[in-house]
């Protein structure tokens, strides 16, 4: 069968894409790692810019995790055991005790009763949604929630979905209330960590407004939050925006393996019931699967790092390297939006600015990430950077020198 008709039209859709400015285009392919050396953090090579180095200011690996030669050695041995892939999905003949005992670990790092990996986050997200979803189920969503969420509402197809503003939680209050009477069950959901701008979600607000009106439905309000970018991130220990915001009341948490710990995957953590459910309902779950043997015993270890007095170490260096280079960009004469995360947006607010600054900062090395219209609006264009743990001083001030020589030229 030819495809001469379809690559046509997808020819014009691409078309469109790119005079919109919204097409990825090549990947950028990294063909060597250069570990940390002489005072520097790790450096990376990229096919086509012959020996390079580069620093990496846009990873979401925000403890140096991935590099550390205990993680590493874990991983090698595991896989020389129990072999590189599962070999089935877990129900079948894919569970093993790895498995179990990540889960059991990371419920028992968040103070619940049950524990559920998946292959990454976003299915997590999708597989939560469309399992607690009934054709009777209002979804209420924050207006900056990740794609996976946006995707998640559109499978999982409930009997209406309503966005609030940002972070307002009277627009909230106000979208609960419109639901009265229209539905048996709502489920609130939002990002903790937003990965645009590193600002976090209320939880203790929202806690409080599904508390309040938790008795108007008949089958409650649930509150599900995504912290992929906050666990391992924030809180004194590490435990994410519900550290920060000291709250407990979070009925389903999300999160990944695959950013501060450094691994692969995805989890949430809830009660024993829900979890149970969502091993019968989940249909990434019940039909993907799970990640390795060796990647759960790597993320167990990495778990173990996080929660240990090493971890608190690592997190706290990791706080004292973003206020230095928040402060710095201040300094500089740049506009950030305040925060402690390590996503450390800088606000440009033109697209060609935007575009300009990243290929500027590419040309002397340093590899950051463009986030300008249509992916926000017009604006709100900006460059993410995202600190890491293993970034030295000397990498801060060396991005930091390239930032106020741009000054320069540019002005």
């Amino acid at each position: 069968m030819s495809l001469t008709k379809i690559e046509s039209i997808l020819s014009k859709e691409l078309n469109t894409l790119k005079e919109s400015g919204a097409l990825k285009g090549n990947e950028m392919v990294v063909t060597k790692v250069l570990k940390p050396h002489d005072g520097s953090g790790p450096r990376y090579l990229i096919e086509g810019y012959n020996n390079k180095e580069f620093i990496k200011m846009n990873s979401n690996s925000y403890l140096g995790l991935a590099l550390k030669p205990e993680l590493i050695a874990v991983e090698e041995e595991a896989a020389q055991e129990f072999g590189v892939g599962p070999g089935a999905v877990r129900f079948i003949s894919g569970t093993y005790k790895s498995h179990v005992e990540l889960e059991q670990n990371l419920a028992s790092f968040h103070g619940k009763e049950a524990g559920m990996i998946f292959s990454s986050a976003y299915v997590t997200v999708m597989s939560v949604l469309y399992a607690m979803t009934t054709k009777d189920t209002i979804v209420i969503s924050d207006a900056l929630n990740h794609n996976c969420i946006i995707n998640g509402l559109r499978l999982s197809q409930p009997k209406d979905k309503n966005i609030y503003r940002h972070n307002n939680m009277a627009d909230l209050k106000s979208v609960v209330q419109e639901s009265i009477g229209k539905c048996k069950r709502v489920l609130i959901i939002t990002d903790g960590i937003f990965s645009m701008r590193g600002d976090h979600a209320p939880l203790s607000e929202i806690a409080d407004i599904a508390e309040q009106y938790n008795s108007e439905f008949e089958e409650g309000i649930i509150t599900i939050v995504d912290d992929s970018h906050g666990i391992g991130a924030v809180g004194e220990t590490g435990r994410g925006t519900m550290e920060v915001t000291k709250e407990k009341r979070i009925d389903i948490l999300i999160a990944t393996l695959g950013k501060a710990l450094g691994v692969n995957g995805g989890y949430l953590v809830s009660t024993a019931k829900v979890v149970a459910f969502l091993r019968e309902k989940a249909p990434f779950y019940i039909y993907s699967n799970p990640i390795t043997v060796a990647e759960a015993m790597t993320a167990i270890k990495a778990l173990e790092i996080l929660n240990s007095s090493t971890g608190r170490q690592l997190l706290k260096n990791l706080q004292g390297m973003i206020s230095y280079f928040r402060k710095s960009l201040g300094d500089l004469g740049y506009e950030t939006i305040d925060g402690k995360h390590p996503v450390v947006p800088l606000m440009i607010r033109d697209t060609k600015k935007t575009v300009q600054l990243v290929e500027y900062l590419k040309d002397k090395c340093v590899l950051s990430t463009g986030i300008y219209y249509p992916i926000v609006p017009k604006g709100d264009e900006e460059i993410r950077f995202q600190i890491c743990a293993d970034h030295t001083k000397g990498d801060i001030d060396y991005v930091l020198n390239i930032l106020k020589e741009y000054k320069g030229v540019s002005s």
